[in-house]
């Protein structure tokens, strides 16, 4: 173990890791939990909850610190019990970022083969702090289960933590002693191809989900511009007064992420909810008394005459796709087909086919997921289904985008200024004599 020597000699033994990593996480909870804190009892001071006590209003504080980490609240509003599942995913980012600078300081501070000394520590202490604030801020009317309090907070500081080590690591070889590239470098010819191609296609599907939820974003600004009348006056018929007004604006921020997936939602077709029975998608709208939430001024009340104009985002992020995917040049299953095809319109067509598919589902699965994530409900009364209807965006985001990449990636020869498939010069065969395995670069 190596020592250092203090400023007037004294020797001084290095910090183990898993106590760097205990030390670094309690001070993201602790800086979590004040800007928890500062705008509740912000809230409080300025009359807010004139109904609660300071102590009432820290153990507030304390259940939105374990919502902003994704812990359901079970919550029980004249006496019928209901779960507050309606995450706010702009403040899980708080919780998320802090994991991954300290995830990043770790990894500074360890070996190859040492980050996981680090993380115990750090991952420990957060369960800790989970733990205890589930422990002391349970009440009649809002119950955390200790373990939940514990499990639950532990993944987006989880999912930080390993992005921001191995972000600062640069490779996962000096992060955790295991180089992929090396791995990959021992396995045959066809493995790799069959790899590239893989990844490829998630990458696509990745892209077709980020285009589609950055054209949500630009869709759910105009329409708060639009709305901006009825988002103020519904504001000015709460009269939260100066504090009142700064806590509701961060809560509403904290909400925007959801809305831009419910927007997403929307473009797909499968539309969201706000509350039980009620639905807003392009074919139709049906809502209720809705929350006196401001943001919300901006949903439409009936159908716009241009929404179904919003289901070729998704298509057209799929052709995004699908066009990237043709610059990236890893259609390795064309290349193999077209070896067992000889006729290369149909084997140029069931390959496209067959990419469409992949990266829908991709798409699908991903829209999927942020559907279920931004969705949930708040337990009482109508307001119980808040968000998208999870496997109806999923399904149909997979066949748009799917449409959407086989049309890029047909279209995309023209974009580059190359030949269509069909205009391709033929390609000569394998000779069966050879083993495609064979076709290795010599070292």
């Amino acid at each position: 173990m190596k020592m250092t020597l203090g400023p007037r000699g004294h020797r001084h033994l290095p910090m183990p890791l898993w106590l760097q990593g205990a030390i670094v996480f309690l001070q993201a909870a602790l800086i979590t939990a004040v800007l928890v804190l500062v705008p509740v009892f912000a809230a409080w001071f300025a009359g807010g909850f004139a109904d609660r006590s300071a102590a009432s209003t820290a153990r507030l504080a304390g259940q939105v610190w374990l919502l902003l980490h994704g812990t359901p609240l079970t919550v029980s509003g004249g006496g019928t019990p209901g779960v507050f599942s309606l995450i706010p995913l702009g403040g899980t980012l708080i919780p998320l970022l802090l994991a991954w600078r300290g995830g990043r300081r770790l990894a500074r501070a360890s070996y190859t083969d040492q980050l996981w000394q680090g993380a115990v520590g750090a991952l420990a202490v957060y369960a800790l702090a989970g733990m205890g604030t589930a422990y002391i801020c349970s009440t009649p009317e809002v119950a955390v289960p200790t373990p939940l309090g514990a499990l639950v907070p532990l993944v987006p500081v989880a999912i930080g933590l390993v992005a921001g080590a191995r972000q600062e690591a640069g490779s996962w070889a000096r992060l955790i002693g295991v180089d992929a590239a090396d791995w990959i470098a021992r396995s045959s010819q066809r493995s790799r191809w069959a790899g590239s191609y893989l990844w490829s296609v998630a990458r696509a599907g990745t892209l077709a989900v980020l285009a589609t939820l950055a054209a949500s974003a630009v869709l759910l600004t105009v329409m708060l511009a639009v709305h901006w009348a009825d988002i103020i006056t519904i504001v000015e018929a709460l009269h939260p007064g100066a504090v009142g007004a700064a806590a509701l604006t961060v809560g509403q921020l904290c909400l925007l992420p959801n809305l831009v997936v419910w927007t997403a939602s929307y473009t797909s077709g499968a539309g969201f909810a706000l509350g039980a029975g009620t639905t807003v998608s392009p074919f139709a709208t049906d809502l209720g008394p809705m929350p006196a939430v401001p943001v919300l001024g901006a949903v439409p009340t009936s159908t716009p005459i241009f929404a179904l104009l919003t289901l070729l985002i998704p298509v057209v992020a799929g052709m995004l796709a699908g066009w990237w995917f043709l610059r990236e040049a890893e259609n390795h299953f064309d290349d193999w087909l077209a070896l067992r095809i000889r006729v290369r319109w149909l084997s140029a067509t069931l390959s496209t086919l067959a990419l469409g598919v992949a990266a829908g589902v991709v798409a699908g699965l991903l829209m999927g997921l942020a559907a279920w994530l931004s969705g949930g409900g708040i337990g009482l009364g109508r307001l119980t289904d808040l968000g998208p209807h999870v496997a109806l965006t999923a399904a149909l985001t997979a066949a748009e985008v799917a449409v959407g990449v086989v049309l890029g990636y047909v279209v995309g020869p023209w974009l580059e200024r190359q030949p269509p498939i069909e205009d391709l010069p033929a390609r000569e065969p394998v000779s069966a004599t050879v083993d495609v395995e064979d076709l290795q670069p010599t070292s």
